[in-house]
């Protein structure tokens, strides 16, 4: 099994999550040009559990013995998957919630207030799990970040002065509200996967009742799987805007659109591994708060890109700067604290 021992690598690798978890929704905002995200979010989570079987038979089982995937799951018990199996239940209520805040109010908005809470309480709820990195730069840093995603609301709300009546302002606003509770819960589906997973890798075998990353990350991909039936079923007979969908409008997507669902998947599913594998080194607080970094990535892609901030005024502009200036210094004083 891979795991990462090397703390600068560490660092590197939970930059690559970075990357991961702030792209992802790129592939939503392609698809959604055709495709409700209702529909895509099916495709997203077949991504998880392919990506997660195909993970676990390749790096998870390099060099056999207790460590291997398959052997670790065959060893686990039913009192060790119920902890990522119901992460990946918050996980998929957050994250269905943040899918619905995109196609509402664009990346630029949804991810700096989702996924900075989620930052924020993921961090703090990590931290009491493994207790590493210096606790007054973890505040600290997660004070700045918090400044920052502050920095955001109001650029969006200067934005959404200067274009009144231009747009739906009550869909604006609902896709905050979104936001907020899929923040809220995002917090919590880190610490309840770390519960069971070892990161010490100095035994011949996984400690009594844990498990390795790639079996605890495919379980919480079942987690996913499993309470999407309800939830997403949900949102598809109740929808944030728009027509109810009926499940089989799934099967008149062509290959193309299921694949950039599928392809979304596997980008984040990317990212979360690597988190799980290099938070025994870098310290599970460190792993999850740089990986939120994804928070700046999905902005930068949502006012470069995507052009969700066309039309603001200058003082969004500065705003938005500063938002950025202060996640790097958050994130920089996050790193120092793991050293």
């Amino acid at each position: 099994m891979y795991y990462c021992t090397n703390y600068s690598l560490a660092v590197a690798l939970c930059v690559v999550t970075m990357f991961c978890w702030g792209s992802w929704g790129n592939t939503q905002k392609l698809a959604g040009k055709t495709w409700r995200f209702e529909l895509f979010y099916w495709d997203y989570v077949i991504g998880l559990v392919l990506f997660s079987l195909l993970a676990g038979f390749t790096m998870g089982s390099l060099g056999g013995g207790a460590w291997s995937f398959a052997e670790n799951l065959k060893s686990s018990s039913a009192s060790q998957w119920i902890w990522p199996f119901l992460g990946g239940i918050v996980f998929n209520a957050s994250n269905i919630l943040l899918s619905a805040a995109i196609a509402v109010a664009g990346m630029s908005v949804a991810f700096p207030v989702g996924v900075g809470l989620a930052l924020v309480g993921g961090t703090v709820a990590n931290w009491f799990v493994d207790g590493k990195g210096n606790p007054y730069l973890i505040w600290t840093g997660l004070a700045v970040i918090v400044a920052s995603i502050i920095c955001n609301a109001l650029a969006f709300k200067a934005k959404q002065a200067a274009t009144d009546g231009a747009s739906d302002t009550s869909s604006v606003k609902k896709g905050l509200l979104l936001a907020i509770f899929a923040g809220l819960l995002m917090s919590w589906f880190s610490p309840l996967v770390n519960r069971v997973v070892d990161m010490g890798f100095t035994n011949a075998a996984p400690a009594a009742g844990r498990m390795t990353p790639y079996t605890a990350f495919f379980v919480f991909t079942l987690g996913v799987l499993a309470s999407n039936f309800v939830f997403n079923t949900m949102m598809m007979k109740k929808p944030v805007s728009g027509d109810p969908v009926n499940g089989a409008d799934w099967f008149k997507g062509g290959f193309p659109v299921h694949l950039v669902g599928i392809l979304g998947g596997c980008i984040w599913a990317t990212g979360t591994l690597l988190s799980f594998v290099t938070a025994g080194t870098a310290g599970a607080a460190i792993a999850y708060a740089l990986g939120q970094g994804a928070t700046l990535v999905s902005a930068l892609w949502g006012i470069l890109v995507w052009r969700e901030f066309k039309g603001a005024p200058k003082q969004s502009g500065i705003l938005n700067l500063a938002m950025i200036i202060l996640f790097l210094i958050g994130l920089a004083l996050l790193v120092t604290a793991g050293q």
